[in-house]
């Protein structure tokens, strides 16, 4: 088909811009229109989707099912030589409306919506190569009335140790008297991003090998062996940019793909990374039409029905939803009423299912502010854990990929509570609430350095809807930060595992989809290098999650902490403690739910279930003094995780503590006028002395006698002795100087 291929070539129509109205604002290359073929000419029209995973309801620019449908009976209309297409994840990662009910519901509403054609993806073996042959593809087939085994191609699968493939090849399509042959191929890196017990007894060959093998198979022009007029190849793969000269050169199996797959190829749907593309590499139309029925694909080629070459293609990337001023988005085609139906029933349905109960918690495990999920700047307990979460769901012992050593998660993602309620019970519609995205979680390397500008990034650029977007961090990594710090300048100490974190080291990290590929400015995550889909949505992950843990608790706070020891104020009464008493200890200024701990004597005491902060940061305990403890002053460090202890001292004292002389009158018996007046006129008696403690003394109240000094060590009789025997030693020296004098 060299021939072909160099009409093709002179003929395709050039590229233009297409903006796809989503929200993640990306943009796409199109082709003009094709001018009106010949009579003569047959124009087949393809329209193709991929990582549709079970989006069947309307959500933003996800147009859903029954609009995805309408657009598709719209371009028939239009032209009745349309086939629609999938390049796989039809199924799996789905939103909960579809992932509750097995994704029942978006098999139906995709066979009720014409799908003609579909290669498998990975998530087509996410519950195992049993059920997609016994369940999925069966399913299928009673819904569109023909061999569902259309619907899940795989020309490099094969049974294990073999090249005996496991899944049909290819699908042939007869449109105007032109058969159209569809060739599937998927990824060979499924055996990573599934359970490899599901998969034991198969192989994923290369992708290149089988689709030049069944090209060639389709038209050597032996009928017994299958052939084909035009040949299109579905491939559950693709790249992660969305510039077709970088697509055309990358060094990758797909790029590999692309550019040496058989000249008899006409065209390629993609699909896999989730990206927007629509390229023309070598002559040839090469598309991806992003995700979660966004946007169709649409390659139209138009076919000489009496030589079958292809005169010419053009190929454009349909959005079908668009967003309005106010942020609202409405459905550019009309929905198909059966799908519709479908879908209505679904979301019904999944409401009785929602009612399940998945696991139990121990206490709330909340958004931050002090209203939850009122503050997106600040740590919580529900972030923390749902990173706990991601990290346990991309490391157990049943994850098929390289593990993941730190997970983060988005606070938007967070869109409610896990309610403590009567008993503890998580409803599997309660886990579905809390991250309602049906995300992929998505494992790729970081750097340290990579880590530490993440968590810079939490400090949004200025003029952004919110200042703060605090991550949730898995167990294992803390850090120390100051609020108020120059831009880039917050982050100060970051510890993993309990040691400093190496900056130049590389880290396997896991993260959401949307925050993977730098959602929220987390521009740091996109950064990272080798992003590989985990075959696991956040929700999927979640319920497995209660499924091996018998309670579930919320994870702790502290794992970002105030730089310095101003987080908090510590109290201690009284500051004298006598042996085996106890003083009460307040600290107030925390978080609510910050976990303290304490110690004393050198760490010789350690202070055990000191409560969590309450809703105003406060909380208290007691400081119990052994009665063995050393007498003198002490001190008493309190401490939270990644924060620099404060240390208050306070004394250690024997017996009971001496009391604070007071202005009030004592009970003691008062010196007599007469003893007063002797005292004052004694000339041994220094001028300076008093013999009352008070010179201010008011005259109401009565001098205390000697005994009142006890407290002093010191008699006032003794006063006055001394002060004799120092005016006498006067006199005597002023005698002895005073005869010298004389003597001269």
């Amino acid at each position: 088909m060299s021939a072909i291929r160099q009409i093709r070539n002179t003929g395709l129509a050039s590229l233009a811009t297409l903006s796809l109205l989503t929200t993640g604002a990306f943009a796409a290359q199109a082709t003009t229109t094709a001018t009106p073929a010949a009579d003569e000419n047959v124009t087949l029209n393809l329209l193709g989707i991929n990582d549709f995973h079970g989006r069947i309801a309307a959500d933003g620019d996800s147009a859903g099912a029954a609009v995805l449908a309408g657009a598709v009976d719209a371009q028939r209309a239009e032209n009745p030589n349309t086939l629609f297409v999938s390049s796989g994840d039809n199924i799996g990662a789905s939103t909960f409306a579809s992932a509750s009910q097995e994704d029942n519901p978006t098999i139906d509403a995709l066979a009720a919506g014409g799908l003609d054609v579909s290669v498998v993806g990975n998530h087509e073996f996410d519950r195992g190569f049993a059920d997609l042959t016994e369940r999925v593809i069966p399913r299928f087939g009673d819904k569109a009335g023909e061999d569902g085994a259309d619907f899940a191609l795989g020309a490099n699968v094969y049974e294990k140790g073999t090249k005996e493939p496991a899944l049909r090849e290819y699908a042939i399509r007869d449109v105007a008297g032109i058969k159209v042959g569809f060739i599937g191929t998927v990824t060979a890196d499924v055996p990573s991003l599934v359970s490899p017990e599901g998969i034991k007894n198969l192989d994923f060959g290369s992708e290149l090998e089988a689709a030049n093998r069944v090209a060639k198979q389709l038209s050597d022009e032996d009928p017994a062996n299958g052939e084909a007029d035009v040949l299109v190849l579905l491939t559950h793969n693709g790249s992660d940019s969305t510039d077709c000269g970088a697509i055309a050169g990358e060094k990758t199996d797909y790029g590999t793909l692309i550019r040496d797959v058989d000249d008899s190829v006409d065209a390629i749907f993609s699909g896999h990374t989730h990206q927007a593309y629509n390229c023309d590499i070598d002559g040839r139309p090469v598309i991806q039409s992003h995700q979660y029925g966004t946007t169709l694909g649409q390659i139209s080629l138009e076919i000489n029905p009496a030589t079958f070459e292809v005169a010419k293609s053009t190929s454009a990337l349909i959005p079908l939803a668009e967003e309005d001023a106010n942020g609202d988005w409405s459905p550019l085609f009309e929905a198909n009423a059966e799908v519709r139906s479908i879908v209505d029933q679904a979301v019904e349905d999944s409401e009785v299912v929602g009612s399940e109960p998945v696991g139990q918690i121990s206490e709330d495990i909340l958004r931050g502010g002090e209203e939850p999920g009122s503050d997106r700047g600040v740590e919580s307990t529900l972030g923390n854990t749902v990173a706990d979460i991601h990290l346990w769901a991309t490391s157990n012992k049943d994850f098929a990929g390289e593990p993941a050593e730190i997970a983060f998660m988005n606070p938007g993602g967070l869109r409610a509570d896990l309610l403590y309620g009567e008993d503890g019970t998580v409803t599997y519609k309660a886990a579905a609430d809390v991250q309602p995205f049906a995300n992929t979680l998505i494992t790729f390397d970081m750097t340290g350095k990579q880590i530490r500008e993440a968590l810079e990034q939490q400090w949004q650029p200025e003029g952004s809807e919110r200042a703060k977007l605090h991550l949730g961090i898995s167990n294992g990594l803390e850090y120390t930060y100051v609020e108020d710090a120059a831009f880039g300048k917050h982050i100060k100490d970051i510890t993993f595992n309990a040691e400093p974190l190496n900056e130049s080291a590389t880290f396997k990290v896991a993260a959401n989809a949307f925050l993977a590929t730098g959602g929220d400015n987390f521009s740091a995550f996109a950064s990272g290098t080798g992003h590989t889909d985990s075959g696991q949505i956040d929700l999927d992950a979640t319920v497995n999650y209660f499924k091996s843990h018998d309670l579930v608790s919320p994870a702790p706070l502290g794992r970002a902490s105030l730089a310095g020891t101003d987080w908090a104020t510590v109290e201690i009464d009284p500051t004298q403690v006598v042996v085996g008493e106890s003083a009460q200890v307040s600290v107030s200024g925390l978080e609510q739910g910050a976990e303290l701990s304490a110690t004393a004597f050198d760490g010789a005491l350690v202070v055990e279930d000191i409560p969590a902060a309450d809703a105003e940061g406060n909380t208290s305990f007691e400081l119990a003094v052994p009665s063995d403890a050393t007498l003198g002053e002490n001190s008493l460090v309190v401490s939270q995780i990644q924060r620099e202890g404060i240390s208050v001292d306070f004394t250690v004292i024997e017996g009971a503590v001496a009391p604070t002389p007071s202005d009030e009158p004592t009970e003691e018996p008062s010196q007599s006028p007469s003893a007063s007046a002797e005292a004052t006129q004694s000339p041994s008696q220094s001028p300076s002395v008093s013999p009352s403690n008070d010179t201010n003394e008011s005259p109401s109240k009565q001098p205390r006698d000697k005994d009142s000094l006890a407290d002093t060590g010191f008699s006032a009789s003794w006063i006055g002795i001394a002060a004799g025997v120092v005016i006498v030693a006067g006199i005597i020296l002023l005698l002895i100087r005073s005869r010298k004098k004389n003597s001269h």
